[in-house]
């Protein structure tokens, strides 16, 4: 008996079920493994024994699986510990585990990579494959990651559709504040970018990105309120994790909550600077959150990201049958017109804890806008048809 075992990570996304998949039916067709298990819960689901058959599941169910946003397994942000990784082997001996796929980010990385050490610290044979999953777009080795495409296509349309708002009534609220995900690094907020071009490009929001932080609160609104006046209505684009150049989070310094990889959760800087710029300059201010709903709305998930993600999948389970292990399935462009793209892998090593962040080619002279080369490396990643094509009735 020779069993595969996959887990998904950290925050669920629109096709992280499609990586599961394709783990699954990859791992079917290698015809080396009797069984292919799944963790409920990820990490914490392995250290209780909470396991399930994934390869008897009938072929209808895993095709929709396949286009069903959220994680099916459930997830989990458990940091492994010294002890955790004795108790998982242990689980994985009694169940003849010889292959062991984490579907998440950066932390599952390093969690993956740990495991690994550990199973050939003891001689226990077990091939580690991570598969990449995260929104944020920040794991390094890889042109980009399953997940990001579909958030990007969805704050794209979201940046553009709040601004006609505004347009049709700009002194209801002249100032409108976007946040979005992203965590330290500006990958999705540059995408609210992606929805103007052409005459709307005089529309473009004013981004705030994490590689270029304002000096301060003070001089951050006051370009706000530059913007206002020259338009007379201004939109903001804030990652949920701004801070300001000395570091100082613009939500304040006392974070909401702290997860168990020591990553701090602060309180909303939209909402802060909503509030703050609605006192200070005597106007309504409102705050768009899309959250969560913006890395699941399936409704507007990219195409590419969909095939992509499975493929991440697939190309884990046969990488596993032949006995690699410690590598991320990571993406190689071929191509941007048509779109290619090819699996490779890199190192675990190089990728657990670190942080890819926008190269300054992508991002504009001012600090707060993206450039051609950013609109040639995303735009591709949306899928066909990302964006309609809107008019608008000039003065």
């Amino acid at each position: 008996m020779t069993t595969l075992l996959v887990g998904q990570s950290g925050g669920a996304t629109a096709v992280i079920n499609a990586s599961l998949i394709g783990v699954v039916e990859g791992a079917l067709a290698t015809a080396r493994y009797d069984r292919v298990l799944g963790m409920r819960h990820g990490i914490e689901g392995l250290l209780a024994d909470q396991l399930v058959d994934l390869g008897r599941l009938p072929a209808v169910t895993l095709d929709a699986l396949r286009r069903t946003p959220s994680a099916a397994l459930g997830t989990s942000r458990h940091k492994v510990s010294d002890d955790d990784l004795d108790r998982i082997l242990t689980v994985l001996r009694a169940h003849a585990v010889r292959a062991f796929i984490h579907i998440g980010g950066n932390d599952s990385a390093d969690t993956a990579h740990r495991l690994h050490l550990h199973a050939v610290a003891v001689g226990y044979d077990l091939a580690v494959i991570a598969v990449p999953k995260t929104v944020d777009n920040d794991l390094v080795g890889t042109d980009h990651c399953p997940g990001y495409g579909s958030i990007a296509r969805f704050i794209a349309n979201a940046a553009r559709d709040t601004t006609y708002d505004t347009l049709a009534a700009p002194k209801l609220y002249p100032l409108k504040f976007l946040e979005v995900m992203g965590r330290d690094a500006g990958w999705v907020a540059a995408s609210a970018a992606l929805g103007f071009s052409g005459d709307d490009s005089a529309l473009s929001p004013q981004l705030c990105l994490p590689e270029r932080p304002p000096e301060s609160v003070d001089t951050l609104l006051a370009a706000i309120e530059a913007m206002r006046s020259a338009r007379g209505w201004a939109v903001v684009v804030v990652p949920e994790t701004l801070r300001d150049a000395g570091g100082r989070h613009l939500g304040g310094e006392t974070p909401a909550s702290v997860d168990a990889f020591g990553h701090p959760y602060f309180a909303s800087p939209g909402a802060a600077l909503a509030q703050l710029a609605g006192e200070r300059f005597g106007v309504r201010a409102r705050l768009e959150k899309p959250g969560g709903f913006a890395r699941m709305a399936f409704g507007l998930v990219s195409p590419i990201d969909l095939d992509e993600a499975y493929r991440a999948g697939w190309a884990a389970a046969w990488r596993a049958a032949a006995g690699e292990s410690d590598v991320m399935i990571a993406f190689n462009r071929l191509a941007d017109e048509p779109y290619v793209s090819e699996e490779t892998v890199v190192p675990l090593a190089e990728v657990a804890n670190q942080v890819r962040v926008l190269p300054d080619a992508f991002i504009g002279s001012d600090g707060q806008s993206m450039t051609a080369a950013f609109r040639r490396y995303a735009l591709p990643l949306l899928g066909p048809d990302a964006l309609q094509p809107y008019a608008r009735l000039m003065a």
